[in-house]
């Protein structure tokens, strides 16, 4: 039997793959031990136990970045985590360790060089973070989502997707999905989501009493389903063929429907519509390190998207530039083949792929 301990958290970006590499490793092997590695402050402290995983705990202790207090107690404290993490190691008698990023993973892999257990890093973002960086140097695998992430021997492996994003059919479930939402499934639909909170910028572009650009939209003959967040206060004009929700639970059904979206460019985001050949306009979000704008390239790179930075997105950008690509049903045909190209469904078993050659395993098929 096999013990695997999978790193990671404290974001979605970070839990959700770890929790698509679990659920298809426990699928395939039913008698293994599968544990997850995390911190009680991060979304893993909820996500991970719902799942039927058992949840270890290690400190978050975050890399200094300026002269502070954090910093003085760094030296004491990160090698507190990593003693934590080595405990867990020898006394659960884990083969391999699998990290994801986040504050878990850094000791994770100090520990697992120092034990010599074989450990795997995956980065799901074009830049990486910290700790991948540094894991990456002495990792028996290396795995990144997109091409160009530098990080030392790493291998363009996709993400790990949600379950129900690998299965879907999008033209077996539209009609389900218009009536989901109560749209028209013989018409075309734009879809623009900014993320469970939203995305002020969108909303403002395409909201009512503001850029007012949804009713340009349905003069073009489409529809719009927009997923404005679950505390925006967006208006409803209530008008026919434009939806208007704060939260969607079944973003599945929302990209059955989708022929066309507008969205922020988080990992995540931009490997499930491209594994679902959808051409998109990424809006990246523009507090941070960029990363959004570099996760959005390689689509950018290959024609499957076009990028408008978020200071531009206005109702009358989204007239002079969005709307026309509406009427413009070859250039949609050209950008959905080349998400196609760059997009991939087999993340997770890319990523179990290299669990198996690091601990030695003969490659499947």
């Amino acid at each position: 039997m096999t013990t695997y301990l999978l790193a990671g958290g404290g974001t979605a970006g970070h839990v959700n793959p770890l929790l698509a590499v679990a659920d298809a490793l426990r699928a395939r092997e039913p008698d293994a031990e599968i544990l997850v590695l995390g911190t009680r402050e991060g979304l893993e402290a909820r996500l991970v136990p719902a799942r039927g995983y058992e949840l270890l705990f290690v400190d978050k202790v975050p890399f200094p970045r300026r002269p502070d207090r954090a910093a003085a107690s760094f030296p004491v404290r990160f090698p507190r985590a990593v003693a934590q993490v080595r405990s867990a190691l020898t006394s659960r008698g884990v083969d391999v360790v699998v990290g994801f990023g986040g504050y878990a993973s850094a000791p994770a892999y100090v520990a697992a060089r120092r034990l010599r257990v074989p450990f795997i890093v995956h980065e799901a973002n074009a830049r990486p973070g910290m700790a991948n960086v540094l894991g990456a140097r002495t990792a028996a695998k290396v795995g990144v989502a997109f091409e160009g992430t530098p990080l030392k021997r790493s291998h363009v492996v996709g993400m790990p997707l949600r379950r129900e994003i690998v299965e879907l059919d999008r033209d077996a479930r539209r009609e389900e999905a218009a009536a989901y939402f109560g749209l028209d499934p013989a018409r075309p639909v734009l879809l623009v989501f900014g993320g469970s909170l939203g995305a002020q910028r969108l909303n403002e572009a395409f909201g009512a009493g503001h850029g007012e650009a949804w009713s340009d939209v349905l003069d073009a003959g489409w529809q719009l389903l927009h997923v404005t967040g679950e505390r925006s206060d967006l208006a409803d004009p209530e008008a026919p063929g434009y939806c208007v929700r704060r939260y969607v639970d079944r973003m599945d059904l929302a990209f059955a429907l989708a022929d066309l979206v507008v969205s922020r460019a988080g990992a995540a985001t931009v490997s499930e519509i491209s594994a679902l050949a959808i051409p998109a306009v990424y809006v990246p979000y523009a507090v941070g390190n960029g990363e959004q704008a570099l996760n959005a390239s390689s689509a950018i790179r290959a024609g499957a998207a076009i990028l408008i930075p978020d200071a531009e997105l206005t109702g009358d950008r989204v007239r002079s530039e969005i709307v026309p690509l509406l009427a413009d049903d070859d250039r949609r045909s050209r950008m959905a083949a080349a998400a196609a190209s760059t997009g991939t469904r087999t993340g997770t078993e890319n990523v179990i792929a290299l669990i198996d050659e690091a601990l030695g395993r003969p490659a499947a098929g």
